[in-house]
């Protein structure tokens, strides 16, 4: 659970971030982050429209760069755009200048006020940097964890089962590392949601 929804403790951390929204109602906010890459983003968006659900794409810049037909294609469908960096930058490893200066070259090509940062840590001088420069920085309150290695797609599905609730942002990922579970485990999380009565929402 460490993991899967993080602590109140990280929340306080950042009290400005979005970790979870409209916890009054019964809607919850999908992301999708690391894309577009060919052989995952097409076959989300195809799931996406079949269950009629739109959601929120961290993406990083220079895979828009890359596959500039596949971040056009989000917007078409009706989907929103976030900022994930140009280049997947940890923040760990690099100074607020730099990190910033990453951040603004993936704008440059994204045109988001939406921030997520990579591997979801950021400093606390580079996450005052981000808010100073006009971005939003969206965390998240499920993190399926769609990527471990260690993680099954039934695991992945009994995730979203265990922490969603009203108001929940749930990250998942349109990667190599995720993909072989999300064909598996997209269709079955987003027939439980609609089971359960969620409604979908895109942030803003």
């Amino acid at each position: 659970m460490f993991i899967e929804q993080p602590p109140r403790i990280f929340r306080w951390f950042y009290p400005h971030a979005l970790w979870r929204i409209d916890q009054h109602r019964k809607v919850v906010f999908l992301t999708f982050d690391d894309g577009p890459i060919p052989e995952a983003t097409p076959f989300i968006l195809d799931t996406l429209d079949r269950y009629g659900v739109k959601a929120t794409f961290f993406m990083v810049g220079e895979n828009a760069v890359k596959y500039p037909h596949l971040a056009d294609e989000v917007r078409l469908r009706g989907h929103g755009i976030g900022n994930h960096t140009y280049n997947h930058l940890s923040g760990a490893r690099h100074t607020p200048w730099t990190y910033l200066a990453n951040a603004k070259k993936a704008d440059d090509v994204l045109h988001s006020n939406l921030f997520r940062p990579p591997h979801g840590w950021i400093g606390m001088v580079q996450y005052r940097v981000i808010r100073h420069c006009g971005y939003k920085v969206v965390m998240w309150d499920v993190v399926t964890r769609d990527y471990s290695r260690l993680l099954t797609a039934n695991d992945v599905v009994n995730n979203v089962k265990r922490y969603t609730r009203n108001g929940s942002i749930i990250t998942l990922h349109d990667s190599l590392k995720s993909i072989d579970k999300l064909k598996h485990a997209l269709p079955e999380i987003l027939a439980w949601l609609k089971q359960e009565g969620y409604e979908f929402g895109v942030i803003e």
